[in-house]
């Protein structure tokens, strides 16, 4: 494990080498870098179209963002192991595992941990990647770390990122890609983290902002895989306010 000193050093160092290899080799449009405030605990909300998504984001960000990855990613073995590691953790990014229900709160109690020791915190509303390009409607997760912790929320949009790295692809094309950073948005006026109704009228305004960014269609419905059976469906019907089944990649 990786203590926190020894994964300041580490982003530093990455960010400092792996940013400016980016801008110089895919060109990226940073817009509204301004926008996130360079001190202090702060959500970046993001659509969702590739598996390097996370990585542009925190490499574009004007400070170190962490995010959730898959705890694979961190527990090989052997010199690949080592590297991954050794990549995931300069990047930013928080190993847990993948679920709902309990997973899936535990996942965001890192991300609270995050925004509570003032640092910026990436995540996706949509739960996991839009493969057809259109905008899904956010899960309530986003809302309750922004009223848990009083941070504000960035919207971000990203266009591009699907021809960077398309589904099934092992490496980054040589693709530009768009990252648009929203004005920050204070969700404090929707109540309290224990209200569902809050929570949702809270992220949907997120989402607003980032499909007023982003441009995308609205798909009116939660990105989830096809139910497996009659008995998952009517649960997935009942369920009032989901947070996300699986936000990683």
């Amino acid at each position: 494990m990786w203590c926190r000193a020894q994964w300041s050093v580490l982003t530093t160092l990455s960010r400092s080498v792996l940013a400016p290899l980016v801008r110089v080799v895919w060109r990226p449009r940073v817009i509204g870098r301004r926008h996130v405030p360079r001190r202090g605990a702060v959500t970046l909300a993001s659509n969702h179209l590739s598996f390097v998504d996370s990585v542009v984001i925190t490499l574009m960000a004007p400070r170190q963002v962490s995010f959730l990855a898959k705890a694979a990613y961190f527990t090989g073995t052997g010199l690949k192991g080592r590297a991954s590691r050794a990549f995931f953790s300069g990047i930013g990014a928080i190993g847990v595992e993948r679920g709902a229900g309990s997973a899936a709160q535990h996942a965001l109690d890192l991300g609270l941990g995050k925004l509570t020791a003032g640092d910026a915190f990436a995540i996706y509303p949509e739960g996991t990647r839009s493969l057809d390009g259109r905008l899904y409607r956010g899960r309530t997760g986003v809302a309750w770390l922004a009223l848990t912790s009083g941070a504000p929320v960035v919207p971000v949009a990203l266009t591009g990122t699907q021809e960077l790295q398309p589904v099934g692809s092992r490496l980054p094309r040589l693709r530009r890609f768009t990252v648009e950073f929203g004005e920050p948005i204070d969700l404090s006026h929707h109540g309290e983290a224990k209200s569902g109704r809050a929570r949702r009228h809270a992220t949907d305004e997120v989402m607003a902002a980032i499909q007023r960014l982003s441009g995308q269609v609205e798909a009116g419905a939660y990105n989830d895989p096809p139910a497996p059976s009659v008995v998952a469906r009517v649960r997935r019907a009942m369920r009032p306010d989901p947070v996300g089944p699986d936000p990683l990649d």
